[in-house]
């Protein structure tokens, strides 16, 4: 299987080429990602939607992230990273119907693997009450859980150690299992976390700005 071919940068996003996926990640290269994640509004309160990451992924498996995310390839336009949110939870979006939170710098270094990305990010609110059927890739994604808004913001700026979720989880034999716990950051993909609370003031600015957030 050929690898993905992906759009490299500068720090300072220079466009410098293209090269393969896993010499990006090997390499180090700065490259463009595409980062979706889902609010709504459920029981007065404000919630935000998390991933459970499939223990098949090569990264970070069964460690909960962004409600939909992917790589931008070479050929693609940010706008064409919509396709992650059908891709992995079945959930047909518009473009023109995500906010956009703007471009957040992300870096995870790990032994044998070095991310720094651009993230394009952009925010989905669910209607109201919404009954929210997903239809989860189970190569990538094992489950779904949501947490109140406000919690996960004050975990995301260290301002609290553990939250709560809940939501469900795949098992290995097909079945759908509720799921009900407490998590900490180490639960979460290790972003760094100058990236995850900037994610959280630009989502909270613009659910203040439109009256989302009660």
């Amino acid at each position: 299987m050929e690898s993905e071919k992906i759009k490299i940068y500068t720090e300072d996003s220079r466009y410098l080429g293209i090269a393969a996926r896993e010499d990006i990640h090997r390499q180090g290269h700065w490259h463009q990602t595409f980062h979706c994640w889902f609010i709504s509004r459920r029981d007065g309160k404000t919630w935000i939607h998390l991933q459970l990451r499939s223990g098949a992924k090569k990264d970070f498996p069964y460690l909960f992230d962004i409600t939909a995310a992917g790589h931008i390839l070479s050929t693609e336009t940010v706008a064409d990273g919509v396709r992650e949110v059908k891709e992995e939870l079945g959930i047909a979006v518009e473009f023109e119907d995500l906010v956009p939170l703007g471009i957040i710098k992300d870096q995870i270094h790990q032994a044998g693997f070095i991310d720094n990305e651009h993230c394009h990010n952009f925010l989905y609110r669910v209607n109201e009450n919404s009954d929210l059927r997903f239809e989860l890739q189970i190569e990538e994604v094992t489950g779904m859980v949501s947490a109140e808004f406000q919690a996960f913001s004050d975990l995301c700026k260290g301002k609290r150690e553990r939250i709560a979720v809940e939501g469900f989880e795949i098992e290995g034999d097909g079945t759908v299992e509720r799921l009900t716990k407490t998590i900490s950051k180490n639960d979460l993909v290790p972003h760094s976390s100058s990236y995850l609370e900037q994610v959280a003031i630009r989502i909270q600015q613009v659910l203040e700005k439109d009256g989302f957030l009660k």
